[in-house]
């Protein structure tokens, strides 16, 4: 998982410096404090499945499966506020707004970025929802806590892009 989560890392760089690099050298279109506005709520919701994703994990080790379950789904509906609200945002912008992938820089990057961690956020939360699965037939135990430790790393790294990105993207690029 570090490996994977350093790649993702460099990945994602590559990303925010190209996002950086482009913002404010479209000629034509939308810019991004015309219709970018920062998606608080949602964000708060990724940033809270960080907290729900650890005090599950606390339950399962502590065997206190009913509480790790309702923790556990909590996660994944933090994670898919988080999915609906960028969804929403996109609507917005590509049938209000008139802002696509091949509008300007500003589209091609903002589409890019954001979308790279969308589909991290839709990976990590079909994740869940398969140890969420396998704890509603009977198949999750205590001794699998190591294994969810690792999904947890993957999760708080989403996470935690999306405070570089949310940054990057509503607070310095517009």
């Amino acid at each position: 998982m570090y490996c994977l989560i350093g790649a993702e890392a460099a990945i994602f760089t590559i990303f925010v410096v190209a996002y950086l690099f482009y913002v404010g050298k479209s000629v034509s279109g939308p810019q991004p404090k015309d219709v970018l506005h920062a998606p608080v709520f949602f964000t708060v919701c990724l940033m809270a499945s960080s907290f729900t994703i650890h005090a599950a994990l606390r339950r399962l080790v502590a065997k206190n499966m009913a509480e790790f379950a309702r923790l556990w789904v909590l996660t994944i509906v933090l994670g898919a506020a988080f999915l609906y609200g960028t969804a929403r945002e996109w609507v917005q912008l590509i049938f209000h707004d008139h802002l696509t992938v091949s509008t300007n820089l500003f589209g091609t990057t903002y589409y890019s970025l954001v979308g790279l961690h969308a589909f991290h956020v839709t990976m990590g939360l079909l994740a869940l929802i398969s140890v969420a699965l396998c704890y509603f037939t009977d198949r999750l135990r205590p001794e699998h806590s190591e294994r969810l430790e690792i999904l947890s790393m993957y999760w708080h790294f989403v996470d935690a892009v999306w405070v570089v990105v949310f940054t990057v993207v509503y607070m310095i690029g517009v």
